[in-house]
């Protein structure tokens, strides 16, 4: 893998450019809770860094014996050097280099929820998502036009793990609607005059489009989809955050089908 400058270069080059972590499939996680719930889930590790100055700490001997027992490299690096790594404001004493899966938007199967997020800036909103589909048991996060890359620091903070537990895919609106349109009722999402989520089967296959957090989605974006939905609101605030209102609907999805199987299982007499 090269000397421990090299390394340290490549690690900050991941870390500051989109295109790098995609022509390698590899991304870097920021602090001890991330790293460890990759090495819960068997994500591919590269290798583990370890702040020398926090060796001797409880909880990074033990994360550092865990990923050792699993067959990942640790490396010590002299102290500061993580600092000048990370994206984090905070100082992290660990980080990680991880090969995330490059998946095809044909690879979803065509069942459940699928939250596809068209335009989506926000790492924070992008990472909050992602967790909550998780959560709902949603099937995949699809995200389409200019959104942040899921890959990048914010976004897998944000996401608190979730991104390795579910299908995260980038992929075009066009070959989204290609592929999911003909069988999956796909709803755009609205502020107001759309039908309400509450309404909406979520047992059968649905994808559903959350738009950019200022603009919300446009009008040929709308004119592709089956329908529109917006979630009932009262007060006098004039939207929901889109992390919120993706996860009020992927909720929605869960407690449906939940309230379905439910019904479905033969009641003893």
């Amino acid at each position: 893998m090269g000397s421990s400058h090299q390394r340290v270069r490549r690690l900050r080059r991941l870390v500051q450019k989109r295109s790098l972590r995609w022509s390698e499939g590899v991304c870097v996680l920021e602090g001890p809770d991330l790293v460890d719930a990759a090495l819960e889930s068997g994500v591919e590790f590269e290798a583990v860094y370890v702040d020398s100055a926090a060796l001797d700490v409880a909880s990074i001997k033990a994360l550092t014996q865990k990923a050792s027992a699993s067959g990942v490299r640790v490396f010590a690096l002299d102290v500061g050097v993580l600092e000048k790594i990370a994206d984090a404001q905070t100082p992290q004493p660990v980080l990680a280099a991880v090969r995330f899966e490059q998946r095809d938007v044909t690879s979803i199967p065509k069942v459940g929820l699928v939250l596809v997020l068209h335009d989506l800036r926000d790492p924070g909103n992008v990472g909050t998502i992602i967790r909550s589909a998780d959560a709902a048991g949603a099937n995949a996060v699809i995200l389409s036009g200019q959104s942040v890359d899921p890959f990048n620091p914010k976004t897998l903070r944000a996401s608190a793990g979730s991104i390795f537990h579910l299908p995260v895919v980038v992929a075009s609106f066009d070959e989204t609607v290609a592929y999911f349109g003909a069988d999956t009722h796909l709803l755009a999402t609205v502020v107001r005059g759309g039908r309400s989520h509450r309404a909406v089967d979520f047992t059968k296959a649905c994808v559903v489009v959350i738009g950019n957090e200022a603009d919300g989605l446009d009008a040929a974006t709308i004119e592709r989809c089956n329908e529109t939905i917006s979630i009932p609101m009262e007060g006098r605030s004039e939207s929901l955050n889109a992390g919120v209102a993706a996860s009020l609907i992927a909720f929605e999805a869960l407690w449906q089908r939940s309230d379905a199987a439910a019904s479905s299982r033969p009641r003893s007499l």
